[in-house]
């Protein structure tokens, strides 16, 4: 009996320092983005640029429902990635009067273009034209913004103010309280990352991940993807573009997709990738499940599905023309 309670000790502690030992590792790696991205970030706003860089991005942010300031915010996140984006989201958002459905908007567009200059790379190296990818995310986040957004006005929902988790920054010129702030938020970050990886632990152990592809690969043959590519999508839809992409890479060298297969894969991971890991990181700062899971699985399963088939019709028509 002791030898039993003493592994079961054992492993809940290599257990326990397996999940700081992560949080911590992956922590740093974001804190070397975050609290650069803060820092430039108080310098634009004591320099007054703020306002102006609201100003330049004032009409897409007011096409989908939000304040001009957040544009930073989305541009940090193309730039970067969802972490650079909820630094500068930790210095702006308490000083506006956000709802629950404006800052699951803004997650939103994030989940469908962040991180642009790797997750694009990617695309290319895995094959798919670098351009088409790469207007799909910028436009397909606009317009899925711009539609969650009529659809929370319309239907009255998540109009509650939103509780924010990170902590308001000192009065301008107050440097120490801007500066106790900025490391309650990081602490606050790390929080929200030590839950994440807790979270990612306990769905591979009671099978979330598989039970997600096993409900999405039956219908991605309807989407332009054959056996090769369906599973390897999957992957990437629930993994992230970095992992899915990578599988799409290792198979296209080996000649067994086609480029029409790798490019609809592609496109279907841009739209729609990280359902987990993502979603429980923009899920942390205030986003909605209904719309940052749900409504972005849909929305890109649309999507594709009338890309493909335009893709289709486009294909036919050159090749009558060839007759």
């Amino acid at each position: 009996m002791k030898n039993t309670n003493r592994t079961q000790s054992n492993r809940i502690k290599e257990t326990v320092l397996s999940l700081l030992r992560e949080t911590w590792l992956t922590g740093w790696e974001l804190i070397r983005i975050t609290v650069p991205v803060a820092i430039i970030t108080k310098i634009l706003e004591e320099f007054g640029l703020i306002a102006s860089l609201s100003t330049v991005l004032e009409p897409v942010m007011g096409l989908i429902g939000l304040p001009g300031s957040l544009g930073l915010v989305w541009a940090t996140a193309m730039l970067t990635n969802l972490y650079g984006g909820i630094a500068v989201f930790a210095a702006l958002a308490p000083g506006l009067d956000l709802t629950s459905a404006q800052i699951t908007v803004l997650c939103s567009a994030m989940l469908i273009a962040h991180a642009l200059p790797v997750e694009l790379s990617v695309s290319k190296r895995a094959g798919a034209n670098l351009l088409p990818i790469a207007l799909l995310r910028l436009g397909g986040a606009v317009v899925y913004a711009f539609l969650l957004n009529r659809i929370c006005l319309g239907l009255d929902i998540w109009q509650d103010r939103a509780v924010l988790l990170f902590k308001a920054p000192g009065q301008e010129g107050d440097l120490l309280q801007w500066a106790l702030a900025l490391l309650q938020n990081q602490g606050m970050i790390i929080l929200i990352i030590f839950c994440i990886v807790l979270l990612m632990r306990i769905s591979r152990k009671v099978g979330l991940l598989t039970l997600l592809e096993k409900i999405l690969a039956p219908v991605l043959p309807f989407f332009g993807m054959g056996q090769q590519a369906a599973p390897i999508a999957v992957v990437g839809m629930v993994m992230g573009i970095g992992y899915g992409g990578a599988l799409i890479i290792r198979e296209t060298s080996k000649g067994k997709m086609a480029r029409e297969e790798v490019f609809n894969s592609m496109a279907l991971m841009g739209l729609c990738h990280g359902l987990v890991e993502d979603t429980l990181i923009m899920a942390a700062i205030g986003g909605k499940i209904g719309g940052i899971f749900w409504g972005r699985i849909v929305f890109s399963l649309i999507v594709t599905y009338f890309l493909v088939r335009l893709l289709h019709a486009l294909a036919a028509r050159r090749m009558q023309q060839k007759v």
